[in-house]
């Protein structure tokens, strides 16, 4: 009797492809999450700011700068933090400014003042500012919109 031949296959290689469903899955949940707390992460005292053609202030993203914004109606807020949405008067601003600028020299100042406010008051401000330490404030505007 003849013994049975049995073929032999070639092995079999492995699938190398990776399964990206759970990837979406996770990707798609991080968008909505992101989508939800993006308009929480804006912070800020609504003013109305001058519109000039100016180049972009370069700052560190990881340092969080301190803003003063002064509103048409005269009253100043400091950004910086979740209080910024509470009025102060300039010389609590000016003696927070000088306790952080004392601890941390380098952080950056700017302001932000409403188009409506006068020159004269965001001079008075910048003056004392100056007499707190800070060297260097840079002025927040709003790029033209064009028509």
């Amino acid at each position: 009797m003849p013994k049975p031949r049995f073929r032999r296959s070639a092995p079999k290689l492995p699938i190398s492809e990776v399964n990206v469903l759970p990837y979406i899955d996770v990707m798609l949940v991080l968008l909505v999450i992101f989508m939800i707390t993006a308009p929480m992460l804006i912070q800020g005292v609504e003013v109305d700011l001058p519109e000039v053609v100016a180049a972009p202030i370069d700052s560190d993203p990881e340092e969080e700068p301190l803003v003063i914004s002064l509103k048409a109606n005269g009253r100043y807020y400091l950004e910086q933090g979740k209080d910024s949405e509470d009025p102060l008067e300039l010389a609590v601003i000016i003696n927070q400014v000088q306790a952080i600028k004392k601890h941390n020299p380098q952080l950056p100042v700017y302001i932000r003042g409403d188009r409506r406010v006068t020159y004269g008051e965001i001079m008075s401000l910048m003056d004392k500012l100056k007499g707190a330490g800070v060297t260097q404030v840079e002025l927040i505007t709003t790029p033209p919109e064009d028509n």
